[in-house]
């Protein structure tokens, strides 16, 4: 049984104005190696807080080693109150992969706890689903009590449905008391979706230059569950990211191939900003 790892918050749930004032900390000459003290007087927050909001600064991928990462220095210029749609996704897309980042992925998601099973597991096989299917599908994937696991994937599921965290990106939406649906997310634009394919790309194809399409469509844990979208849709997004020279695609002679032409993720992660409307 896998462990659930949806314990780095505590009791505190993903809140945007938060984090910025992390962000703010560690963009500082001392980042977040300061001392508690120091950080409770940037940062506004109780002692009990400060560790927690940072975790979740980390896990969204705008922190690292106490200072911003080279993503959450693009967040802070461009976006220094956390209420662009590009930003949501973006710590959408770190949050999907837990504690583990882009690593090189396990045989089940699972295996790296309830961020990734319930974004790469679960959601593709429910389009809609209520609190209590949720919690009965995962009691049987997790070690934790069975009445830990509600508990602990609340936090999720108020993460992808409150104002104040991404509900913005309406990865799910609540339709009726304690029922979601999925299938409706405002998609950020083709820089963004660029920046994941690279990300991606960097994961499980490391350097190769071309790869083929159907590795992409089908490509685990990869850009069509992580935007929630179906496979037969991505090729849509392929063309508007092709438009941008981000990739070329060669569908003369079966198997079709998608070649890279970026050159640095972060640069894309640029134009995100440059050209979100």
């Amino acid at each position: 049984m896998a462990k659930m790892q949806l314990h780095f918050n505590g009791n505190f749930s993903l809140k945007k104005e938060e984090i910025k004032r992390i962000l703010e900390a560690a963009s500082g000459e001392k980042g977040l190696k300061d001392t508690l003290e120091n950080l409770m007087t940037k940062t506004g927050l109780g002692n009990a807080k400060v560790g927690k909001i940072k975790s979740w600064a980390i896990r969204s991928g705008l922190v690292k080693d106490n200072y911003l990462s080279p993503e959450g220095r693009i967040v802070l210029k461009h976006d220094p109150y956390l209420q662009s749609i590009i930003t949501d996704w973006l710590m959408h897309f770190y949050l999907s992969f837990g504690n583990e980042g882009l690593k090189q992925i396990p045989e089940n998601p699972s295996e790296w706890g309830g961020w990734t099973y319930f974004i790469y597991i679960f959601l593709p096989e429910n389009p809609t689903f209520t609190k209590d299917n949720l919690f009965q599908n995962s009691i049987p994937i997790f070690e934790e009590p069975a009445k830990v696991i509600p508990e602990r994937f609340k936090y999720i599921l108020r993460a992808y449905t409150e104002p104040q965290a991404l509900a913005n990106c309406q990865i799910i939406q609540e339709i009726k008391t304690n029922t979601y649906q999925t299938g409706k997310a405002k998609l950020p634009n083709s820089h963004l979706i660029g920046y994941f394919l690279a990300k991606l790309w960097e994961r499980d194809f490391n350097k190769q230059t071309s790869v083929l399409t159907d590795d992409i469509i089908n490509q685990k844990m990869g850009i069509v569950p992580v935007l929630g979208i179906q496979p037969e849709t991505l090729q849509q997004h392929l063309n508007s990211i092709e438009s941008l020279g981000i990739i070329e695609q060669r569908r003369t002679v079966s198997p079709y191939q998608i070649i890279r032409r970026w050159d640095a993720p972060v640069n894309l992660l640029e134009k995100a900003y440059g050209n979100n409307q």
